[in-house]
Parts: C-alpha cells; structure tokens; sequence
C-alpha cells in the first residue's frame, strides 16, 4: 500500500481546528483556578459522589450511522475497509457484494440514510425509568468519528448531517425529565487509527479528515489493522482536538459521567504514569472535576479503562467482564443485551434476562455497578427483543430493588460454586449460576442473601449464616422473602441458615431472602 501524502500543500481538512487553540486556552484557565490540578496527586483526591454507589444499574446506548449497515457488529465502520474476518464475519466482502468498492461508497455514504426519524428521546426515557434504571450514558462520539451532538471542531455530526439533530441534548433534557442522572462516552481516541486506509478507500482522500481522521502514514501500513500489537501514539494536534471535544460535551451538557473507551491508553499493561496520553487525561480529569464541583451539584464520574488512571482518581470500568471477590474501590462493569454486537445488528444474539439480572446481583455484591447496553436502529426505534429484556429487568427489580439500590457489600460477597469471568471481554467464558450460587448485600442491619437460581427441592441452606459464624455471629431474629407473604419455615444450626422457600415463586429469576437481627 501507498500513503497519501498532504505535507506539502495540506488541505485545510487536515489542520488543526481554529477552534481547538482557544478552547485549550480556557481549559487551561479553568484548571489553573482549581480546586484539581492537572497532576495525579491531586486528582487522587477525588470522592466518588454518594448517588452514584446507591444507583447501581444503568443504560448504555450505541447508537450512530454504524446501524444504518445493521451487519456484524458496531465495527463495521472499520472492519469495512479489511480484507481479514472479525468474528466470523467477512465485513470487507458483504461491503462489496451489497453497496460497491469502497472508494464509491465510503462510511460517509452510510450517513444520509441515518435520518433517525422515529426517534423519540422522552419514550426511551422512559422505558429507562420502567427498567430501573437510575442513569443512562448514550455515546457521544463512537470511533467513527460521527458525533452524536454540536460539535463545535466537525461538520461531520448528526446536528448537520444524517438525523439533523442533537441527540445528547435531547436525551439529556429526556432522561433528566425522568429523575434519572445523564453521562456520556466518548470512544474517540481510537478514532486515530480507526479507519485502515487504501489508495483506492475513500477514506484516503484528505477531504474528509474530519470524520475517518488524518491519512497518517502509518494507516496504509499492512499491519495497520492490528491495533492489538501496533498502537502508534496519538501526536500533540490529535490529543489537542480530543481535550476540545471532550470538554465542549461537558460545558454544553454538564453530564453526571464520563465515559471513556480503550483508546486513551494504548493497551492492557500500560501505567498511568508511562502512559503516552496522560498529560492530556489529567487536563481532562481537572477541568471536569473543577467545572461540576463549581456548578454546586456532585463531582462529575470518570469511568476509564485498563490503568488510564490512578483507581483513587475515576472508577474502573470492565467490559463484558466481572470481578472474582469484592473490590473496595467502586467499580463498574458495561455489557449490553447482545453477546455479538453493541450497536443494533440484524440476528443478533441476545443474552436472557435471567442471566442479566444475575450479572447485576453478582457484581452489585462485589461493590459494583451495571451499565447494560442497546443498540437502537437507525430510525431511532428501540428493538421489540431488546425492550423485553429491560422490561423484565425492570419487573425483577420493582420486587427485589430493595436488595440492590441504596445497599453496599457486605463482609463476604456470597458462597457457590460458580466462578466469574475476569478478563476483558471474558463474559462468553462464564457458566450459569446455580441454586447454590448465593450473593449478599447489605443495608443498616438488614442482610439480603440473593439465591440466583431456584432449588429443586424449594430449600436453600446459607452456610455463611451458620450458627457461631465469624461473619454473622448475631441473632437472626426474622427470614422472610422479598414480594411474598408467605411465612417461611427457617432453622439455624452450625451447618447454616436453612430455609424452605414459598412454594410459589414471587418473580421470575433470582429470589431475595431477607435476614433481620
């Protein structure tokens, strides 16, 4: 392959926004006047705001002109342009097979069949509401390169194209309207070596650097398609333009949460301090958390990835992965109701309700939080399948909220056989949980032993709570069942907490025990 070069006469696509140099000068303003410095042992000194540990649950969105394509996975954009699988599906072939060669019908041309004409931001707010959920962080900016808001540094936004609107406005004013908190994500760093790039791609024409990004050099490399073992550092104009935007979606919609995808760090093992795009991330961190501490509401959420950050300084954020034991430091896990795509995809294979409200037991009992995703289509309609499983979330926890919301973890984070997945992107390697798979949690002196699958024999013995036990050496004074009436028979001896449960189940899924001294 051969690059494209613009060195000599660049066009003006690929120089710096005029924008970006005065908005760094008021970034560094805002944080020169305090109270967070740009520097680690400062941003260390970050509380995580109360709301945010009560919540527990969340709603991710993808959402942007990849569900015009609707074939794979919200990678489409890049996996387009690359002749390699991904998944098992051959995106570079079903590219030439359905639309033409990728130098006439680019991305871009996806954009204006994106018109999003049934959306409705108060009904998938309050869907949200119905499901339980109590904040909702849609992506702002995805690695495409299509911002989802006024952007101030592109024309290539859905305010000027496609849907010709500002989704995250509408959205915050929709899910604010709902009492629920409002984030954002920006998946942008990425957008740096996002799009592999060809003589004969459109994304090679300079003129469009505003959406694919510069035609670096490096992108017409034959490796450039394996982010995982080449990860060329962003340069000084790339991470300017990314601190601009970045604070432009918090001065414009003062969000409650940050989201921030891989991209900013450039892979699993690298410190926060050896990280190439630190400088830039503490910048952020000050001004954000200087900006909302200002506006006399809580301190704004950074969710980061990897080690981007100091874990005192933002909470942690694990993709499609959970934790083995209970993690001190709050955390958060993202996951979505399909297990092959964020974005809206046609076949896509959704995951059970059961499981998901199971994945949320787990992690809420381990000092973490949800943020379960959707990926609406392009007309801006929410999937039937993908409604019905918030929709039976949502009727799990109108019964057992109780033993999720306002709670924290307790001195164990439960019993069972079961093991969780850790790793990134891990989630497909993880067995269903069984009747013997316990989780607690823990509110004043209330304790919530939540039984993740129904026994056989409708009896469940705690072994944790058993009599002379070190974590509950107290009296148990009552046990009963979360949505049901029914007294319960219980006996505590030094083997555990036996219970013989109702012999109708109150809702579907996982049961709650509740435990008074």
């Amino acid at each position: 392959m051969t690059s494209v070069s613009y060195a000599e006469s660049p066009h003006p696509a690929t120089l710096p926004h005029p924008q970006v140099e005065p908005s760094i000068a008021k970034i560094n303003s805002v944080i020169d006047k305090g109270p967070f410095k740009a520097e680690w042992s400062s941003l260390e000194g970050y509380e995580i705001p109360q709301w945010y540990k009560d919540a527990k649950f969340g709603i991710f969105i993808h959402w942007g002109a990849y569900s015009v394509p609707a074939f794979g996975s919200e990678w489409y954009p890049r996996q387009m342009y690359i002749k390699q699988e991904r998944r098992g599906d051959n995106f570079y072939k079903h590219h030439i097979e359905t639309y033409g060669p990728q130098k006439t019908f680019g991305y871009k041309d996806f954009i204006p069949d994106f018109k999003a004409e049934k959306f409705d931001a108060a009904q998938w707010a309050k869907l949200f509401k119905d499901t339980g959920a109590r904040y909702v962080i849609p992506v702002a900016e995805h690695h495409d390169g299509f911002p989802m808001y006024d952007c101030s540094f592109t024309e290539w936004d859905a305010t000027e194209m496609g849907p010709k609107r500002d989704v995250i406005a509408e959205l915050s004013k929709a899910v604010r309207s709902e009492g629920m908190k409002f984030g954002v994500s920006s998946h942008r760093a990425f957008n740096w070596m996002y799009y592999v790039r060809d003589k004969d791609f459109d994304n090679a024409d300079p003129q469009y650097a505003r959406l694919y990004g510069r035609p670096m050099p490096f992108l017409f490399q034959e490796n450039a398609w394996d982010y995982m073992n080449f990860f060329p550092p962003q340069d000084q104009q790339f991470k300017d333009d990314w601190l601009a935007r970045s604070c432009e979606l918090i001065d414009k919609y003062q969000p409650d949460v940050f989201w921030f995808d891989f991209g900013i760090t450039p892979n699993h093992d690298t410190t926060y301090e050896a990280n190439s795009y630190a400088e830039h991330l503490k910048k952020f961190a000050a001004y954000y958390y200087n900006a909302s501490s200002k506006s006399g509401d809580d301190i704004g959420i950074i969710n980061y990835k990897f080690n981007a950050f100091p874990e005192s300084a933002a909470v942690l954020d694990k993709e499609r992965s959970k934790m083995a034991e209970i993690r001190k430091p709050f955390w958060q896990t993202d996951t979505a109701v399909s297990a092959s795509s964020w974005g809206y995809t046609e076949n896509q294979r959704y995951k059970t309700p059961d499981r998901l409200v199971d994945d949320l037991v787990d992690i809420v009992s381990k000092n973490g939080c949800l943020l379960l995703n959707v990926g609406p289509r392009a007309d801006g309609t929410i999937p039937d399948e993908d409604q019905a499983i918030l929709k039976a979330i949502g009727s799990w926890l109108k019964i057992n909220g109780e033993a999720i919301y306002d709670t924290t973890y307790w001195k164990t984070f439960g019993e069972g056989p079961t093991a969780v997945s850790t790793g990134h992107v891990s989630e497909s390697k993880d067995k269903p949980f069984t009747a013997q798979d316990l989780r607690f949690t823990t509110r004043e002196n209330v304790l919530y032993v939540t039984g993740l699958a129904w026994p056989k024999n409708n009896q469940i013995t705690v072994k944790t709570l058993a009599r002379g036990s070190e974590h509950y050496p107290e009296e148990i004074a009552s046990v009963t069942m979360l949505g049901s009436d029914q007294k319960l028979e219980w006996t505590r001896d030094e083997k555990g907490l036996t219970v013989k449960l109702p012999t109708e189940k109150p809702s579907q899924f996982a049961y709650v025990l509740k435990v008074t001294q």
